[in-house]
């Protein structure tokens, strides 16, 4: 392979991997509808501290009483950092109160703006794309 091909190949491969988390991360108002204001409370099932968002998923109790999995996108853990939360801070098994907005496709995702750990009281901001420039 010439010299004059490997460098063309290597700006291929720069430039996809520059793509990947752009096309990974989304603005607010494509995935949630900030018109959809909701509060769950319920108990974390699932953590997942990733870039370009955080995840936890609780188990929420609807009006009939069936419990029901729903996940919550916070900011990203440099960001939560900042709004004092670690990746400690959320347990399995805690017990939260949450609000944020409902995904517009309907599926039982929330964008978090603020979550409160029962046990303490203890309020946190999550980072939300929810206030982010678009």
């Amino acid at each position: 392979m010439s010299q004059h091909t490997v460098r063309g190949l290597a700006l291929v491969f720069g430039v996809f991997l520059s793509v990947v988390p752009a096309v990974a991360h989304h603005a607010f108002a494509t995935e949630f509808d900030a018109k959809k204001p909701v509060t769950f409370r319920g108990y974390v099932t699932k953590i997942e501290w990733t870039n370009p968002h955080a995840w936890f998923y609780v188990n929420v109790k609807d009006e009939s009483g069936k419990t029901e999995n729903w996940g919550f996108e916070m900011g990203a853990p440099g960001a939560l950092g900042r709004e004092g939360l670690q990746r400690d801070t959320l347990k399995i098994g805690d017990e939260v109160i949450v609000e944020g907005s409902l995904a517009r496709n309907g599926t039982n995702r929330v964008n978090a703006r603020n979550l409160t750990l029962v046990g303490t009281g203890k309020r946190y901001g999550t980072a939300s794309s929810q206030n982010a420039p678009q």
